[in-house]
């Protein structure tokens, strides 16, 4: 609270502070006449909102002693020197993206922004007139199908069409709704569905950010380090193995998406920039999918499934071991006899260790991966949503590194407040627009129209979840689960049967075959500037053979009864989960 109080009786190194700044601003002003007016702006704007307050910490604890201030006061002008915006750079709370405010003013097109608006409102007005046409309200099904046929395309080209697709997913479900909402035979009913399937996608994203903010703690506190600091080999063949299983192992307890992150990072360590570093990374993309695929928390298609109980935690995990370990071996002993996992290993030095741990580090890694564990025993225990399990688990965590770090001012970022602000968002807000547009189509009955369709000319199953996990290779797997989810309920496939578990697979691994086909990839792509082709040439046969070898795996398990031996399934408090 003291921190806040700009009143006059602030330190005297903090008045200090403050002639100095005047002087360094009245400077910068002085150098460019024209925008002048709008650096003035934000050299002023940056002190309100952070260097003052840190300025008053520094010159509090620096106490009473005269002796602290030219130290205080230099390191205030150097702070405020590195965050004042210079000639081509922009400071974090600019509003120009990535250009500097003399290349923006030179840049700056009134009438381009205003015709970009003006087709916005244009577009919003003729939509609004279309969705309240009488054509609409006679013809929900078409319109809806063309809506979401509308709206996937604007997702599937979000980088042609410079549109993020969380912006996109959102609106997609709110016109979706009012269009069920024309379309039904009262609002009533159509609120009450909508109440229904907030429900229900309310859990899935309740569920996603507690355990993006575990991750994000732990990250923070660089806990993954005791994974890593393990991997000491150099050998090419033997890294291709043991990185792809360290990947599979991490990523069935954390999220494929994490888990790449991770291993990327640890590949920069161990391997230089070459083409057997993005093999190696192709690598991690496969075994984090496939390691997803068989715990109910590796992977937000399996989660989905978990929650709304067409999976659970044991059958799951016993089921799809196998067939998950198989499409990782597979893609793995290919590889191996490929030109680039033979040859001597990169001579580099380990450069992770002049990364330390944060204080506590191990502690808050133990607590944190004990939380996300703990969840299924958590559902099974008390019987309530798997999201209250995580959301105990964020709590403890929370009041964990509340007290470890009581105190230490200069390390709010590995407190919760901070990971909030880190953790992917837009992603939960994907979807949250997502799950709703695809429960609006369930609740209109086209999802089941779809089905009947798909069951009278392919009534094998085995090759309707196969196609779910070729189709998730080019389009996002959430929606495509969500919609066979709407098309096909537990009294069609009860839980746990084979149905339900194929789909669990192909969905979690059919994405490693396209570089854009999941998370993980995507994340790959953007860390080692990898190109859609170079991924294609060098592993999607590999990722293809290794998900067909996992489903004939799968299948000739379910025929001879082959499962993994696990005393997890003999304990009787997750035997229902």
């Amino acid at each position: 609270m003291a921190s806040l109080s700009f009143g006059g009786h602030m330190p005297q190194s903090h008045h200090q502070f403050k002639k100095s700044s005047r002087r360094f601003l009245s400077q910068t002003q002085s150098l460019a006449p024209f925008g002048s007016s709008l650096r003035g702006f934000r050299g002023p704007r940056l002190l309100g909102n952070g260097m003052l307050v840190r300025a008053e910490e520094k010159g509090r604890g620096s106490g009473s002693g005269s002796g602290q201030l030219p130290k205080a006061q230099s390191q205030s002008e150097k702070e405020l020197q590195e965050l004042t915006p210079s000639s081509g750079s922009c400071d974090p709370l600019c509003s120009v993206d990535e250009t500097s405010s003399s290349d923006f003013e030179a840049s700056y097109k009134p009438k381009t922004d205003l015709l970009k608006a003006i087709a916005i409102f244009a577009a919003a007005a003729t939509g609004t007139v279309a969705i309240n046409h009488s054509w609409v309200a006679a013809n929900q099904d078409v319109a809806m199908t063309l809506l979401f046929g509308i709206g996937y395309a604007g997702i599937i080209f979000e980088e042609s069409l410079a549109f993020n697709k969380s912006g996109v997913g959102l609106i997609m479900a709110v016109c979706l709704w009012i269009v069920r909402s024309i379309g039904a035979p009262s609002t009533d009913i159509a609120v009450s569905e909508l109440q229904h399937a907030s429900a229900e996608v309310s859990e899935i994203v309740f569920f996603l950010l507690g355990a993006m903010t575990i991750v994000e703690i732990v990250d923070s506190h660089q806990g993954f380090k005791l994974v890593t600091d393990n991997i000491t080999t150099r050998k090419p063949r033997t890294l291709l193995w043991v990185i792809g299983f360290v990947t599979f192992f991490l990523s069935s307890i954390l999220d494929n998406l994490t888990s790449t992150i991770v291993m990327v990072s640890l590949l920069r360590k161990l391997v230089p920039p070459s083409d057997f570093r993005k093999l190696l990374g192709g690598v991690v993309v496969i075994a984090a999918n496939a390691g997803g695929a068989w715990t109910p928390i590796g992977d937000v298609t399996t989660t989905m499934l978990w929650i709304h109980g067409q999976i659970s935690t044991v059958e799951t995990m016993k089921g799809l071991f196998i067939p998950a370990v198989v499409s990782l071996a597979v893609p793995l002993a290919l590889l191996s006899l490929t030109s680039e996992a033979s040859g001597d290993g990169p001579d580099t030095s380990n450069i992770m260790a002049s990364e330390q741990m944060a204080p506590r580090g191990q502690l808050v890694f133990s607590v944190g991966i004990g939380a996300l564990i703990f969840v299924p025993v958590f559902k099974s225990l008390t019987g309530l949503p798997p999201y209250m399990g995580m959301l105990l688990g964020l709590g403890v965590l929370w009041i964990l590194t509340d007290a470890i770090h009581y105190g230490e001012s200069e390390r709010q970022r590995l407190k919760v407040p901070q990971a909030l602000s880190r953790i992917d968002t837009q992603g939960a807000l994907f979807f949250l627009g997502i799950l709703l547009s695809v429960s609006s189509l369930e609740a209109a009955g086209i999802l089941r129209e779809l089905a009947n369709y798909l069951d009278a000319h392919i009534p094998n199953i085995e090759l309707i979840a196969s196609s779910i996990g070729i189709v998730s290779a080019i389009i996002d797997n959430v929606p495509l689960v969500a919609a066979a989810m709407g098309m096909y309920d537990v009294a069609s496939f009860p839980q746990d049967s084979e149905f339900w578990q194929l789909v669990a697979y192909c969905a979690g691994t059919g994405g490693s075959m396209l570089v854009i086909g999941s998370a993980a990839g995507v994340a790959f792509m953007g860390m080692e500037k990898v190109d859609f082709f170079w991924y294609f040439r060098k592993v999607s046969g590999f990722a293809f053979a290794g998900y067909a070898a996992g489903i004939a795996a799968y299948l000739a398990a379910q025929n001879l009864h082959i499962s993994i031996p696990t005393t997890v399934a003999q304990v009787p408090f997750l035997s229902g989960s």
